[in-house]
Order: structure tokens, then C-alpha cells, then sequence
């Protein structure tokens, strides 16, 4: 089991960035693929970048080229870089965890087992 701490969100300006961290307990770190998500209000949950047990990265339209998941196993850490950020990137964003390794299974909420609590971004403009 694993459980998931995020931090590093808060207030910027339209076309800032910011880092958002994942920290991650348990002792298989390196077992999981790991997700990122964000929620705005009103809004269904929607993908926003993961990061496989084998440093594979996905990332949908909305966020390629703006945002960077990356990950350090030895400190238990998964970090999206956030850059030329939009209005519309205003949302909670969660860290999720999955040890599931079933191929192409990584954009959905369903995917992933574990969640951390979320940190509020946003982007004024």
C-alpha cells in the first residue's frame, strides 16, 4: 500500500509555472505507475500526465509541451513541471498510484488505486 502526499500548488499568473511534488510512502515505490489528475468545479476528473514503472510518459492534447511528469524512485517522488500555464489549467490536481500493470491503462481514474488529498492551482489572467 502506498500513500500519496502532494504540495506545491498556489496562485500565478497566466503564462507562469509552477512544480507540483508527489510524496509517496511505502517501501515498492518503484513497483507503481504513477498519474496525475486535476478536478475543476463541476468538472469530471480528467488525465493529465502519468509516468510508468519504466519511465514511459503520457500526456494528453490539452498539457503536451506545457507540463513534464518525471519521477525520483530513490525518493520515493513524482514531480509535473507546469509551464505557460492557462486559466483553464484552475483546478485541484491529484497524484495517483497504480501497481496494476496492465498495458494502456493510464489515463482513466479508474486505472489507479491510490490518491492523495490534492493541491489547489490557479491561474489568473
Amino acid at each position: 500500500q502506498v500513500q500519496l502526499v502532494e504540495s506545491g500548488g498556489g496562485l500565478v499568473q497566466a503564462g507562469g509555472s509552477l512544480r507540483l511534488s508527489c510524496a509517496a510512502s511505502g517501501r515498492t515505490f518503484s513497483n507503481y505507475d504513477m498519474g496525475w489528475f486535476r478536478q475543476a468545479p463541476g468538472k469530471e476528473r480528467e488525465f493529465v500526465a502519468a509516468i510508468t514503472r519504466t519511465t514511459s510518459t503520457y500526456y494528453p492534447d490539452s498539457v503536451e509541451g506545457r507540463f513534464t511528469i518525471s519521477r525520483d524512485n530513490g525518493k520515493k517522488m513524482v514531480y509535473l513541471q507546469m509551464n505557460s500555464l492557462k486559466p483553464e489549467d484552475t483546478a485541484v490536481y491529484y497524484c495517483a498510484a497504480t501497481r496494476n500493470d496492465r498495458p494502456n491503462t493510464y489515463s482513466a481514474p479508474s486505472d489507479y488505486d491510490y490518491w492523495g488529498q490534492g493541491t489547489q492551482v490557479t491561474v489568473s489572467s
